[in-house]
């Protein structure tokens, strides 16, 4: 991958996480409960324990933004702020993941991403 892209996509994860910071800090502010959720979607590490290739899937479903996305379309659709705030901070997460280079995960190779 040209150098370029890698740093094109690193600075598309900081426009994310910084929109995402800006809507938290517009319509939510708790800040207690954003750094108690910040990780929330790296739990899915857990699953490495158990199995490496379903953590790896794991893994890329939770950071990829259709689960987020998905959240806040529900949230819209139900009027739930919860589940709002929920996809603006796992939104947030992946941003920042991907602005450290942190990317979903090749099947053969964990350590092997996208960003890679």
């Amino acid at each position: 991958m040209p150098l370029y892209t890698k740093y094109l996509l690193r600075l598309e994860g900081a426009l994310v996480a910084g929109l995402a910071l800006w809507a938290y800090t517009t319509y939510f502010g708790n800040w207690w409960l954003f750094a108690a959720l910040i990780l929330l979607p790296d739990l899915c590490l857990i699953v490495f324990l158990l199995n490496q290739k379903i953590g790896i899937r794991t893994y890329n479903v939770a950071h990829s933004y259709l689960v987020p996305a998905a959240l806040a379309a529900l949230g819209f659709a139900l009027a739930q702020n919860w589940l709002l705030l929920l996809a603006v901070v796992w939104t947030t997460h992946i941003g920042v993941d991907r602005l450290f280079g942190y990317g979903l995960k090749s099947d053969d190779d964990h350590k092997r991403t996208h960003l890679s």
